[in-house]
């Protein structure tokens, strides 16, 4: 059975991004040979990418282009992508398909396959597998930054749901990588 994962950098104050839409700046204080090879080694486990829409066309248009990322890069452009999207009508990067409803097909791909399925970024998106309980793990790279103001990954409307921790990874950047799990009730 497939594994569903959340994959998110965020701020020491819970952002995912900037004040303004993909800003990202606070990567920079992250990102090294370390996350990069954390990164492939996730790539390779992997499956399938789950984007939402919005996520998705940021991804589409830096990707395919996206020079000097080596192997990174090769990977998302081949792996299995998956745009969760009521609008979209068109989805042309490599091995695209557009799902309308996103947690009947997550559902549904979880029961096949062996490989990780990771969502990348896709707060709206996140949120919605969250409160379906979707999610088999959470990780979170925090970055070693407060800012202030920007985008939350995790908003108000989220269901409770118990976590345990499966793992720390302090990197040497200063980011910390947090692994959970869901805790499964115990029913009555």
């Amino acid at each position: 059975m497939r594994k569903l994962i959340m994959w998110n950098l965020i701020t020491l104050d819970g952002f995912f991004e900037g004040g303004k839409r993909w800003d990202l700046s606070f990567h920079d204080l992250v990102w090294n040979d370390e996350l990069e090879d954390f990164s492939i080694e996730q790539l390779r486990s992997a499956d399938s990418l789950v984007f939402g829409r919005i996520t998705y066309e940021g991804m589409a248009d830096y990707w395919p282009t996206a020079e000097g990322e080596g192997e990174t890069a090769s990977s998302m452009n081949n792996i299995s992508k998956l745009v969760c999207s009521r609008t979209l009508t068109n989805a042309n990067w490599n091995h695209t398909t557009i799902v309308r409803d996103a947690v009947a097909e997550i559902t549904k791909l979880k029961q096949q396959g062996n490989g990780n399925l990771f969502v990348f970024g896709s707060g709206n998106l996140s949120q919605t597998l969250t409160n379906h309980n979707l999610f088999d793990e959470y990780r979170l790279l925090i970055a070693p930054v407060l800012l202030g103001k920007g985008r939350k990954l995790f908003n108000e409307d989220l269901k409770s749901q118990h976590l345990k921790l499966l793992e720390t990874r302090t990197l040497k950047s200063g980011g910390v990588i947090l692994r959970y799990a869901p805790v499964l009730e115990k029913q009555a």
